[in-house]
């Protein structure tokens, strides 16, 4: 399947967005997104930004305040994982000029939208920049 889930979290450890393309029960959730975030907040810079955790392998990056967590099946490629990260930040840069904390925070239902544009069931179908935005242009446009 490829992508498992995309946490959004900031440097205290708070998610701010999570998307999941596999069923999990909100307590299931709750403690996975604990145990992946205490670890992947504790690493150093200088180490790498790829941790195996249960039967996913999560790959992260930090971007300002904001830590994007993908965890995908073990057979996935990590770099390939990174370039989806920053084309996704890459595209929220775009809309929001600079997206920070309180971008995602205020208009969770864009960043969710730019999403479920770029992956569907787990897969990355788009990474056009131009076409991920334009719906969301089109709606604003429309309000």
């Amino acid at each position: 399947m490829g992508i498992r889930f995309i946490l959004m979290v900031n440097k205290q450890g708070q998610t701010r967005l999570a998307q999941y393309y596999e069923y999990l029960t909100i307590e299931q959730r709750r403690a996975l997104e604990g145990e992946i975030v205490r670890k992947c907040l504790a690493r150093t810079e200088q180490q790498c930004s790829f941790v195996e955790h249960r039967n996913y392998k999560v790959i992260y990056r930090r971007y300002a305040s904001l830590f994007f967590l993908v965890g995908v099946d073990n057979d996935e490629n990590e770099l390939a994982t990174l370039e989806f990260i920053h084309l996704l930040v890459e595209t929220m840069d775009r809309h929001f000029g600079n997206v920070c904390e309180l971008d995602i925070m205020f208009h969770l239902e864009k960043a969710h939208f730019m999403l479920e544009e770029m992956v569907i069931n787990g897969c990355i179908v788009e990474t056009n920049k131009s076409n991920i935005l334009m719906p969301i242009q089109l709606m604003d446009k429309a309000s």
